[in-house]
């Protein structure tokens, strides 16, 4: 192993392959929230009646009651998605920056 390469291994590792394999691990977080919090399924089904409830006279009072439960649980899903995206690019945004903040802190 010649260890005058050894910087430009750990530049390609840190700034190319390391941030792309993170990218992949959030998308991966993502769609794991999606399929735990099932905010697609909530927005397909926001005008459905809630628990299939077809009964002559209860439509109305199931379909407005499922809009009112469906609107609180969408409004949380999108408040911890909003959170876990913004710790996802404060992470990302962390790991970039690292070995100019340790540089920095070396020569100060």
């Amino acid at each position: 192993m010649n260890f005058a390469n050894l910087p430009i291994i750990f530049l390609r590792f840190w700034f190319f392959e390391s941030p792309l394999a993170l990218l992949q691990f959030f998308l991966s977080l993502n769609g794991s929230f999606f399929q735990l919090f099932s905010l697609p399924l909530l927005l397909r089904t926001f005008f459905k009646p809630l628990k299939n409830e077809y009964r002559q006279g209860l439509v109305g009072f199931s379909i407005g009651m499922g809009i009112v439960v469906k609107s609180v649980l969408i409004v949380a899903d999108l408040a911890m998605l909003f959170l876990l995206l913004v710790f996802e690019v404060s992470v990302f945004v962390a790991y970039f920056l690292f070995p100019f903040a340790t540089f920095f802190l070396l020569f100060l």
